[in-house]
């Protein structure tokens, strides 16, 4: 019997599911929003929810802890720093789940799993991350060059 087993198991083995998870919810720390199927939302909102839960208390134990689950130090620092407190004075309920239209290729319902109170950077999201390195060395180039070239004509 299944009782009070409610893992999702979304068609994966544990250790591919729990390295999903683990980084859906890094992804969430570090962008501060994913979009993903409804089924995994809800799945890493239950992991994210623990681990901001870990973050408010911020020992070194639950600093381990974080990291042993995540995976990442950097996402793990960031969480520890920046999300956490701004959930200090809550108790609960630190992400929601918005329902968007479904998946052209599938069928499978999407959803934006986003932290509450906590804003949104529109600039990372909008481009890849590749883009905006490229974009920021080609106009930092022109920038150094007639910098250069007015150092040298005086």
């Amino acid at each position: 019997m299944r009782h009070l087993k409610r893992t999702a198991k979304l068609g994966r083995t544990s250790e591919h599911r729990n390295a999903m998870l683990a980084n859906m919810v890094c992804s969430l720390i570090i962008h501060r929003r994913v979009t993903t199927t409804l089924a995994k939302a809800k799945a890493a909102r239950s992991v994210a929810e623990k681990m901001v839960t870990l973050g408010k208390s911020g020992t070194v134990h639950d600093r381990r802890l974080a990291v042993a689950r995540l995976h990442q130090e950097d996402a793990a620092k960031i969480l520890f720093t920046e999300i956490a407190p701004a959930f200090k004075t809550r108790n609960g309920g630190y992400t929601r789940i918005l329902r968007l239209n479904q998946r052209n290729g599938d069928a499978a319902q999407r959803a934006i799993l986003e932290w509450v109170d906590i804003a949104v950077e529109a600039a990372p999201e909008a481009t890849t991350p590749g883009v905006t390195d490229v974009a920021a060395t080609v106009t930092k180039e022109p920038e150094t060059k007639t910098a250069e070239a007015g150092a040298a004509k005086a």
